[in-house]
């Protein structure tokens, strides 16, 4: 009876096995952040859980920000699962060729990436700016000379400022310092390790909220930028799904109360 019983047991185990194989063959995969079967079911929205306001851990310890919730109801409008999946920012390619992730969707600058992804239309203007510390002396991008400037590896900012464009005032800087988040900057512009943070206007203000005694972003701006949501080299049909549901948000006036909530205007560049 127990060698019987365990050939029963082989056999259904081996069924199991195949059935698993099927399923993974016809499309779906296992996410590996909350084993939730992947597939036409869910929307999977790689982000930094470490760039408020865009996406960031809030008091009660779940995932939050202005793209995530616009993210959220966009999968819900689609009749999708939204998964959301933090990510390493410098592993953002490898994430989205691998398929662990459908999209990039956290302030991320489509500028002069343009060819490198699939884009939906630019959601929301930017620009690059200075933090410095209030009474630093520093008051002009000029007056950087000299002074230890620090970004977010991979960021908007940091590309900004190795551009063509910006070639002199880069070679001005007495060091040029890259972090893996921005918390870590501010901490660093804190304690007086570095002289300047250059970043996102909206994550700044963010920053900024009850501390504008002690920092200032100058008035000069480095660059401007649009953002935009990104998806695998060749993914139209993705793209143009969330591209008519963004629009709805927008129609329905979704869009200007999700940006009321975060920036106190609407942001909406969208047509």
């Amino acid at each position: 009876m127990k060698k019987a019983a365990a050939m029963i047991l082989a056999a259904g185990l081996a069924v199991s096995l195949a059935a698993c194989g099927n399923e993974k063959d016809a499309g779906g995969t296992k996410d590996v952040s909350g084993g939730i079967e992947k597939g036409s079911g869910t929307f999977t929205v790689g982000f930094d859980q470490d760039f408020p306001p865009f996406g960031y851990v809030g008091d009660d310890g779940e995932f939050t920000g202005f793209d995530i919730e616009m993210a959220t109801e966009c999968a819900k409008r689609m009749g999708k699962e939204i998964v959301l999946q933090p990510i390493d920012w410098d592993a953002k390619d490898m994430e989205l060729e691998s398929g662990t992730i459908d999209c990039i969707w956290n302030g991320f600058t489509m500028n002069g990436r343009e060819d490198l992804y699939t884009w939906s239309d630019s959601y929301m203007d930017n620009t690059q700016v200075v933090i410095t510390k209030k009474g630093s002396g520093i008051e002009a991008l000029s007056d950087l000379s000299g002074k230890i400037v620090e970004v977010q590896k991979e960021s908007s900012a940091q590309s900004a400022l190795e551009d063509e464009d910006h070639t002199e005032l880069l070679a001005s800087f007495k060091d040029f310092l890259q972090v893996a988040e921005y918390n870590t900057a501010f901490m660093d512009l804190e304690s007086g390790a570095v002289d300047a943070i250059a970043i996102d206007i909206g994550v700044a203000n963010f920053q900024l909220e009850g501390r504008e005694d002690d920092f200032v972003i100058l008035d000069e701006v480095i660059s401007s930028e649009q953002y935009a949501v990104g998806f695998l080299k060749g993914n139209e049909a993705l793209r143009d799904e969330v591209q008519g549901t963004l629009l709805e948000m927008v129609e329905d006036g979704t869009f200007a109360e999700i940006s009321e909530k975060y920036f106190g205007y609407d942001v909406c560049t969208l047509k």
